[in-house]
């Protein structure tokens, strides 16, 4: 694979910024699940709920499906078929399967948020020699915690360079010496407009350090160059069970430009209650980069979901918004209810389905993470 070339401008300064989720996608990019490691002893039922996850957005938009190779394909297909997402003569490695397409890219994990590539667009006219999609390839280090992700650290470029779209390996200079800077799709979130929300748990704590030494000016205008950023509202804390250590697609997301929703916790006993809480209050005083105040609106939290002794990090707020559709995650809870009449509510032009993740989440990520929009171009 060849690496990213360099530019002289920043995508910024050519009029690239990253669009919001709700924007119209080209496709949606996915990876197999295949390490067992990941859902140790409940791995069973993970390839089902990924083939229903494609079905899904096959029905909206191209889904492009990382795999292994040729003989992972031919497994992936068999078992797509067996689940009616494909057409029994679509059985071949290599045929076209309609919305589907494969791709052999080795992966370690399939958490494709955090290891593919964040999409820019551009909408002006300036720059001509650049198309109107984009990509950048952030450098990925497995959330700072585990060993195996020299894999997954290629995926971003690989993408990029398959879709032949112009592609930024952004870095900053720490103690005089360039370093790439460490970024993952779920530790932020856009409103296309200018505004980016994360947290300072995840991209500032000293606890699974993504980039030590970086400043929260320094990522600041990281965000302004390479996404387009003109305002960042830095929450606190994510929800307990999170092994990213607080990414924000499990607490708050852009709906509208200037509508978020925000997981909330009522119950005082609960271990979310407090930084919830924390996060609610800092949106009600935010503004977006006009100025404007958001309009907050709570999502409820499922029930703590347990497995093995170990809290998992279910939320609502892990949903994914595909062309005409939602994707949210739903637990068995009665709070599923809630949560799907508040999304509708909120996206009163889009299908909203629920997709059952008390086993995916096993795999501490669930419908968000597994996901990464292109947008259309």
């Amino acid at each position: 694979m060849s690496k990213p070339r360099k530019f002289s401008q920043t995508p910024a300064a050519l009029g690239y910024r990253m669009p919001a989720e709700w924007e119209a996608h080209e496709a949606t990019w996915i990876a197999w699940p295949h390490n067992r490691t990941d859902w140790p002893g409940r791995f069973e039922p993970i390839p089902w709920v990924y083939a229903e996850i494609v079905r899904q957005l096959a029905r909206v938009e191209r889904v492009n499906v990382l795999v292994e190779d040729v003989a992972a394909e031919a497994k992936v297909r068999e078992l797509l078929i067996r689940a009616h997402v494909l057409p029994q003569r679509a059985a071949t490695p290599g045929k076209l399967a309609g919305t589907i397409r494969f791709h052999h890219i080795p992966t370690n994990r399939g958490w494709t948020r955090d290891s593919g590539p964040i999409f820019l667009r551009r909408d002006s006219r300036a720059a001509r020699d650049f198309p109107a999609v984009a990509a950048t390839a952030w450098s990925f280090n497995a959330w700072a915690k585990y060993s195996d992700w020299k894999l997954d650290t290629t995926i971003a470029g690989e993408i990029a360079n398959r879709l032949r779209v112009p592609a930024w390996e952004p870095e900053l200079k720490v103690n005089g010496h360039p370093r790439p800077v460490v970024l993952e799709g779920g530790s932020i979130d856009v409103n296309g407009c200018g505004t980016l929300i994360t947290t300072e748990e995840c991209l500032l704590s000293e606890v699974q350090q993504r980039n030590p030494g970086v400043t929260r000016e320094q990522m600041e205008e990281i965000f302004a160059d390479y996404l387009g950023v003109e305002k960042v509202i830095w929450l606190d804390r994510g929800i307990a069970g999170d092994d990213t250590h607080g990414h924000v697609d499990d607490i708050t997301r852009f709906v509208t430009p200037t509508t978020v929703v925000t997981a909330y916790e009522p119950d005082p006993a609960d271990a979310n209650h407090e930084p919830l809480s924390d996060n609610f209050r800092w949106l009600k005083k935010s503004t977006d980069q006009s100025g404007h105040p958001l309009r907050v609106v709570k999502l409820p939290m499922p029930a703590p979901v347990y497995f093995r002794g170990r809290r998992l990090p279910a939320s609502y707020a892990n949903f994914y918004i595909a062309n005409k559709l939602v994707l949210v995650p739903i637990f068995s809870d009665p709070n599923d209810r809630v949560a799907l009449n508040t999304l509708a509510a909120v996206f009163p032009d889009r299908e909203i389905v629920g997709i059952y993740c008390r086993d995916l989440i096993w795999g501490l990520g669930a419908l968000h993470c597994m996901t990464q929009q292109q947008p259309a171009g």
